[in-house]
């Protein structure tokens, strides 16, 4: 997936299943990030070093909870059993959970296993990596169901 049109395309597919997925546990999620904002902006986003590039995709609320997602798309590779999460991505995961605590960050992947930031540099701090690598690389095992982070599905009524 190296066309942006088409890593667009399947991430705002993605964001919409994590925001449904959200909604049947009693959850109100909305956009918000990079992918809100009108084309230049986003263009001169791209060319910045800003961890505004890595803001969160949703914000979800429920009763008083209170949580931002980004939306992992492609993500765990299929032959390697590990996620990829870019070093930039954990920085700027970082930085936003630490400024807005106690508000948490998840990265909700495209199988609905979530992580958060400091799970991700933790579970790959004692792990090998390679020297200079622009990724994280945590295994699949180590994260959290969905229904462990967000709920179960919450009856409808007929």
């Amino acid at each position: 997936m190296s066309d942006w049109h088409t890593r667009k395309t399947v991430g705002e597919r993605h964001e919409v299943r994590v925001m449904r997925e959200l909604e049947h546990r009693g959850w109100t999620a909305h956009r918000c990030g990079q992918g809100t904002y009108p084309a230049a902006i986003r263009e001169a986003l791209r060319c910045s070093d800003t961890a505004l590039r890595q803001f969160p995709d949703l914000i979800a609320s429920r009763g008083r909870d209170l949580v931002a997602i980004d939306a992992k798309t492609a993500l765990p590779s299929t032959t390697s059993g590990r996620y990829a999460v870019s070093r930039a991505c954990v920085r700027a995961g970082l930085v936003f959970a630490g400024a807005n605590a106690p508000m948490p960050l998840f990265y909700v992947f495209g199988d609905l296993r979530v992580l958060t930031p400091a799970e991700v540099a933790h579970y790959t701090a004692d792990s090998w990596r390679p020297p200079g690598g622009s990724y994280h690389l945590v295994g699949t095992a180590r994260a959290h169901r969905f229904d462990e982070v967000f709920g179960v599905p919450v009856a409808r009524s007929a």
